[in-house]
This record gives C-alpha cells, sequence and structure tokens, in this order.
C-alpha cells in the first residue's frame, strides 16, 4: 500500500464537541465520591481526555504530515536504490509526527483566546478552559523536545534543522502574523508543505529537486484549499480579528483571484515529478486531469461573487474544499504508484 492512499482519512476540519472531563471532576469532588472515581471514572471521562489530546495535538493534521512525510521517504530511499522494506522509516515519522504535534499544541496555547471567539473552534481544550495555558505549552514543548531530540539520534542534522525551523515558523511566525496580515496565509504554507521534504532528507542526507518539487506540490495545492475555508468560515476568522482575505475584503473577488492563480499553477507544479525523471510517461496524463479537475472546481468557486444566496455560496466553497482534499491523495496515490512501475 502506498502512504498517499490513506490521505483522505487523515484529512478531516470539523472538531466534534465533548463533556468536559473537568466539569465530571468537579461533580464527583462535590458529592465527594473523588476517590472512588479514580477507579471506576464516570463513563466518557477517559474518552473526553483521548478526545481532547487528540484536539490538543493537531492529530488529523500530523495524519497528513505523516502521510506526506511516508511518500517522501518513500520516494527518497528508491532513489537509493531501496524498493521494499525501507530501513528507519517508523523512527523518521514518530519524530516528525512528534515535532508537528508539539508545534500544533503550541499554536493553540498563543491562539486559546481568538480560538475561543470561533463556532468551530470554541470547544478546543484550551480555548474552552478543560486544559490551562500551562498544560498547554508544556505538552507542546515536550513533544517538540522530543521529537527533536528523537530526529537527532535517528536521522541526521538536517532533516533536525529543517524539522525545527519548520515547527519555529508554523508557532513563532504565522500564528501570530494570522492578526496582522494576510500574507500570513503564504508564510503558513511554507512549514505546511515541509513534510515530504523532512521524509526525504531523512532518506538521502541532502536537499535534492525531486524534494522541492513534492514540497512545491503540497504548497501550491492549499491556496484554493486555504481560500474555500476562509470563505466558509470567514465569520468566524472576523469575529476573531483574524486577517484572513475574506476578512479584509469580503466582497470575495480577491479570494478568487487567489484560488484561481493557484489552481492552474497547480498544473505545471504537478508535472514536475515527471520531468525530473521520478515517474513515467502514464504520471503526466493522470495529474494532467486531476489539475484540471481542481481548477474546473476552482472557476465553479468564482461564481460566489454573484451567488444569491449564503447557502449557495457556502456550497460553493464546500465543494471546493471536498475536491482539495480528494486532490491530494490521489495525485500522491498516482505519483506513486507511477514511481514504483518505472523502478
Amino acid at each position: 500500500m502506498t502512504p498517499a492512499s490513506q490521505a483522505a482519512a487523515s484529512v478531516e476540519l470539523a472538531a466534534h464537541p465533548m463533556d468536559s472531563p473537568a466539569l465530571a471532576e468537579g461533580a464527583l469532588e462535590a458529592h465527594g465520591l473523588h476517590a472512588h472515581a479514580l477507579h471506576a471514572p464516570s463513563p466518557g471521562v477517559t474518552a473526553t481526555l483521548i478526545h481532547d489530546l487528540r484536539e490538543l495535538f493537531k492529530v488529523k493534521v500530523v495524519g497528513l504530515v505523516l502521510v506526506t512525510g511516508w511518500g517522501g521517504f518513500y520516494l527518497g530511499s528508491m532513489q537509493s536504490g531501496i524498493s521494499s522494506v525501507q530501513p528507519g522509516l517508523l523512527e523518521t515519522l514518530f519524530g516528525i509526527g512528534l515535532v508537528s504535534a508539539g508545534a500544533g499544541a503550541l499554536n493553540q496555547a498563543l491562539e486559546r483566546r481568538t480560538d475561543a471567539l470561533m463556532t468551530r473552534t470554541a470547544d478546543r481544550p484550551l480555548a474552552s478552559g478543560r486544559f490551562s495555558l500551562m498544560q498547554g505549552i508544556l505538552a507542546g514543548i515536550g513533544a517538540l523536545a522530543f521529537g527533536v531530540l528523537w530526529l537527532l539520534l535517528h536521522t541526521n542534522l538536517l532533516t533536525v534543522s529543517l524539522a525545527m525551523l519548520t515547527a519555529f515558523t508554523y508557532v513563532a511566525i504565522y500564528t501570530p502574523l494570522k492578526r496582522v496580515t494576510t500574507m500570513a496565509t503564504f508564510i503558513g504554507a511554507f512549514p505546511g508543505a515541509m513534510g515530504p521534504m523532512l521524509g526525504w532528507t531523512a532518506a538521502r542526507g541532502r536537499i535534492e529537486w525531486p524534494a522541492v518539487a513534492l514540497f512545491a506540490i503540497l504548497f501550491v495545492w492549499q491556496f484554493p484549499h486555504f481560500m474555500s475555508i476562509a470563505w466558509l468560515y470567514r465569520e468566524d476568522y472576523a469575529r476573531a480579528g483574524i486577517r484572513m482575505l475574506p476578512v479584509v475584503q469580503p466582497d470575495g473577488g480577491s479570494t478568487v483571484i487567489e484560488a484561481l492563480f493557484y489552481a492552474v499553477l497547480m498544473i505545471p507544479v504537478s508535472l514536475a515529478p515527471w520531468r525530473l525523471g521520478l515517474t513515467g510517461n502514464v504520471y503526466p496524463v493522470v495529474a494532467t486531469a486531476l489539475g484540471l479537475v481542481y481548477l474546473g472546481y476552482t472557476i465553479r468557486f468564482t461564481r460566489i461573487l454573484r451567488a444569491r444566496t449564503e447557502t449557495e455560496s457556502r456550497m460553493l466553497a464546500r465543494d471546493l474544499l471536498k475536491v482539495s482534499v480528494l486532490y491530494l491523495p490521489l495525485l500522491f496515490t498516482t505519483l506513486m504508484l507511477c514511481a514504483i512501475a518505472k523502478h
């Protein structure tokens, strides 16, 4: 099974509110039952804690990072003549996952107040107060430090350096800039595209053009995807003071222009692995077809400019979001299968 074939299951965007474990603990304390609860916890408390940890560490986002990191490692290993069992794969993915999880927790620590203002993020553990700020910071720093140390022991200095740069850019630059400028979306696309680069450098020990091509695919893919989300949740972002394009320019013109520009660019960028010799001649045919579908739905998205109702406008954005989530794993699956066939 290729790594990218699992990506669709890893990319979900909706949070599912659950009961607060802190409230359950308080109720037990009030009835003098706390000691007994240690042996027989109330139904749902453990499940809620697990849910909160998943949200704190952004497990769904980490899953996508791991899938693309796996793809980079796999393709890099093939360049080194390894086509079956890839030594170091699990160690690399474990370290990348820890770094990504730590960065996600620190991001939520910094954004706890703005998250509390948005409907779709208000139930996150830090935003809702179920986890304290100190708990979030310690969890984030702990996971990040452990991940960096793990990568240092099991990969190479280049991968460690890139992982640290990715986390720093995401937490210290992208996160605070979201309340300052719409350029934060562009800056955030850099750490968002680093998964396959980290996998490649872990396997090969150096940055090479095929790794840059994989990075570019993820970088460009993000913009139509981002713009559909930004349009869907523009009221949430406005309430929280986050300067997404639909908030700053609510007529939608700049939103559709940016989405269209990158959807068009996606087609030649997706062909880069073929031009660099990673795949055979089937890949560019399928990649172009997938790119045209992605572009078609992005063109359809431009109808938000003349949508008669908010329901119609949201439907157009949601359809582009769904297609973007399907496009990436399909493209990576095609890339992996064609690379295997060639080698």
